[in-house]
């Protein structure tokens, strides 16, 4: 009786030969209905879209203003600057100023500290002097290790007493009604650091002065300066009502 040969076994499916891509599943390759592509614009309801439109628009127009305002603040005299300079100033001053000293041809190479000390009355009828007091001193202790200083102790100080020189001569005699105006800036200023009683006794005149002092070269430097400090010291102004805050008035 012959040998019959077996019929060889189902071989079970495996995987794809080397080198040979795996053939596309179609139910694994259709992207699922919930997929989680992004919505497109147009898809949105009507509200939704005129309420993004609105947003985007709104967005633009404050952005176009905003950039020109701050080209129109630095850039040369126009017809614009002329006609709406005093708005421009408003909006640009003090929140989005910019200072240009650090890239000038001779940049700031001093430290300005301004000061300031009264002439009290005393309880039993006297007068006194109190110390001088350094008021720059007390904003960089503020500002110091401060991520988020106020715009009120990095300028109002340093951006008044800037005011005062601008429009005061060598003799301090003030150059016209700026001149008046910066005069009464820096005493509400001083009144508000100090306050009506000081020391013990009612303030009745103050007098301010700055302490300008060169900074030094650096070390590897051949520049030879004098880093003594000069004094610019201010006449007496006698305290009255106007210069005090409205909390603080009798």
């Amino acid at each position: 009786m012959a040998d019959t040969e077996p019929e060889p076994a189902e071989r079970e499916p495996t995987g794809p030969e080397p080198g040979e891509s795996e053939p596309a599943d179609p139910e694994q390759a259709a992207p699922a209905p919930d997929g989680g592509a992004e919505e497109p614009l147009t898809a949105l309801s009507l509200p939704a879209q005129l309420i993004i439109a609105v947003a985007i628009a709104v967005a633009a127009v404050a952005a176009a203003i905003h950039l020109s305002a701050a080209f129109l603040n630095v850039s040369p005299p126009n017809t614009l600057t002329k006609r709406h300079g005093a708005a421009i100033d408003d909006y640009v001053y003090p929140e989005f100023e910019r200072v240009w000293k650090l890239f000038a041809p001779n940049p700031l190479q001093q430290n300005i500290a301004v000061q300031a000390r009264a002439e009290i009355r005393t309880p039993d009828g006297g007068t006194a002097t109190t110390g001088w007091r350094d008021l720059s001193a007390q904003d960089g202790a503020a500002i110091h290790h401060n991520p988020l200083p106020s715009h009120t102790q990095q300028n109002e100080l340093r951006r008044g007493w800037e005011f005062y020189v601008g429009s005061h001569d060598v003799r301090e005699r003030p150059q016209g009604m700026r001149g008046s105006l910066s005069e009464q800036y820096i005493r509400r200023i001083v009144m508000l650091r100090l306050g009506r009683e000081e020391d013990g006794g009612t303030v009745e005149r103050i007098q301010v002065r700055s302490a300008t002092t060169p900074v030094a070269p650096p070390p590897w430097s051949d520049e030879k300066i004098d880093t003594k400090t000069v004094y610019r010291t201010l006449p007496w102004w006698t305290v009255t009502s106007d210069d005090l805050p409205e909390a603080k008035r009798r």
